[in-house]
């Protein structure tokens, strides 16, 4: 696991969106295309808003980039609590993606639990069964859970799925989300999370006994291709 510890949020999010543009042109070199997964959050919509300016925005093929999500509250595309609406707003009404290489995790007048299993049918269609995306990108929440896994929730004991949807009763709503499976295929992982609101989930995590139930960012496997930006005030130094 790769852990760096950032002086300041700009360079934090410059690294991160230096980060896209080389797995980008990387893995469109090597396959051709470049598969991601994105999630929503303050962090990754200063990431999306600098990959849009024209310094980012013009070294990369977006016409090879097929974009899904991490995970979504069950909101129409229009909601302002929709992730995929920020990542409209910010990216993709920005740069000349195919309409057909996105993949919002929404589908009108269709049950969520039904969706999921349609989300994880365009997932193989693009990715074939193997499920490998080259790069996903994860915020972590002050109670330790990424993408729309929770503490306590039966979602985080699912071993098949690549795709889920349930009512998460605090939130009083649907989410829908990657499973940990599928986002320990990935061929790399970038999960941001600073601020000092995070510095106890984030110790538990990195420093305490494993207890994913609890802090389910514990599911995502510590390896080699895991970075994970964060600052001194969430690490506490």
């Amino acid at each position: 696991m790769n852990i760096r510890i950032f002086d300041d949020l700009d360079t934090l999010y410059t690294e991160a969106a230096d980060i896209f543009k080389d797995l980008s042109e990387k893995s469109i070199h090597e396959k051709g295309r470049f598969t991601i997964a994105l999630s929503g959050g303050s962090s990754p919509k200063a990431i999306f808003k600098l990959l849009a300016t024209q310094q980012y925005a013009e070294k990369i093929d977006w016409s090879k980039i097929y974009f899904f999500w991490v995970d979504e509250r069950w909101v129409p595309l229009h909601d302002d609590k929709s992730n995929a609406r920020m990542t409209f707003e910010t990216l993709l009404d920005k740069v000349p993606v195919p309409d057909d290489h996105i993949f919002p995790m929404y589908k009108d007048h269709t049950l969520p639990e039904e969706y999921a299993q349609e989300y994880e049918s365009y997932i193989r269609n693009v990715l074939g069964n193997e499920g490998v995306f080259d790069f996903i990108l994860l915020g972590m929440g002050d109670d330790g859970h990424t993408a729309s896994l929770f503490p306590g929730e039966e979602i985080l004991n699912e071993k098949e799925k690549w795709v889920s949807a349930y009512y998460l009763k605090p939130q009083e709503m649907y989410r829908i989300t990657l499973t940990a499976p599928i986002i320990n295929k990935a061929e790399n992982i970038l999960a941001v999370a600073f601020g000092e609101s995070k510095k106890h989930a984030l110790n538990e995590i990195l420093n305490g006994e494993y207890n994913p139930e609890l802090y389910p960012m514990q599911l995502i496997e510590k390896k080699e291709n895991f970075m994970f930006f964060t600052d001194h005030n969430a690490m506490g130094k």
